[in-house]
């Protein structure tokens, strides 16, 4: 029964972060580094994907699941979102210091790696979601809810990957590191996916916290780092538009 779970769970987790490497392959259809209109779009796109993701890919199941373990929806909901938003201003209170020259800050450079960091959390606990449903499957509950979360998660990790590749094209990075780079950030899915089958009678309870640690992270990011990069009528357009298409998906794929 293990090996069927591990199996099942590599399958799904492998679909999604497929589904993230196609995204982070449209930077092949840009020519040399977009315009500086093009930039605040994909940059407020990026944003409005990240928002709409932590309300209802992350802080609603986390309310949900922690409601099924009789624990107030907000407490998880709030307190993991704080931890998430202490940790990624912690972050950027560090990363000046782990430049070399301390006196020069690029910020493009800590732009893109808060960017990387917060999705790259965002799908720690997807791929963990992903795992243990097929890990439930595997004894007795429902293989197609299990295909069907994989599914809509993959489906929705088609933008995520596309919001970081761009992004890393826009600071000079090949087109080829940038595909790699998008790429990366959901290779956490398969390896989370496959160890919370392994440990799912422990980890199962913390997803409501985890979830919505992820989601404060992101929801950091986009305050403090895109809105202010995106701030024009092109990011506004940019901004609703990635929302638009990720709330869609969210709620159609469940």
């Amino acid at each position: 029964m293990m090996i069927q779970a591990l199996l099942w769970a590599a399958a799904g987790t492998g679909f999604t972060f497929a589904m993230t490497t196609l995204g982070a392959a449209t930077v092949f259809f840009f020519r040399g580094t977009p315009e500086e209109r093009a930039q605040r779009v994909l940059l407020g796109f990026a944003a409005g994907v990240m928002t709409a993701a932590s309300v209802w890919s992350l802080l609603l199941p986390a309310i949900d699941q922690a409601s099924a373990w009789t624990i107030p929806g907000r407490v998880p909901a709030a307190g993991g979102m704080l931890l998430g938003v202490v940790f990624l201003a912690a972050l950027d209170a560090l990363l000046p210091r782990l430049r070399r020259e301390r006196e020069i800050v690029d910020a493009g450079w800590k732009q893109t790696t808060l960017l990387v960091t917060a999705i790259t959390l965002h799908n720690v606990p997807e791929g963990m979601a992903v795992g243990l449903a097929f890990a439930l499957a595997a004894r007795g509950e429902s293989l197609a809810g299990a295909a069907a979360l994989a599914m809509g998660i993959g489906i929705q990790n088609f933008p995520e990957g596309a919001a970081i590749a761009l992004p890393l094209r826009q600071q000079g990075w090949t087109r080829w590191k940038s595909f790699v780079g998008g790429t990366l950030s959901g290779i956490v899915e398969p390896i989370f996916g496959i160890l919370v089958v392994l440990a799912a009678a422990g980890i199962r309870p913390l997803m409501p916290w985890l979830l919505s640690f992820a989601a404060g992270a992101m929801l950091y990011v986009v305050v403090e780092e895109l809105v202010p990069q995106a701030h024009s009528r092109a990011g506004t357009c940019g901004f609703v538009i990635g929302f638009l298409i990720m709330m869609v998906l969210d709620v159609a794929l469940g």
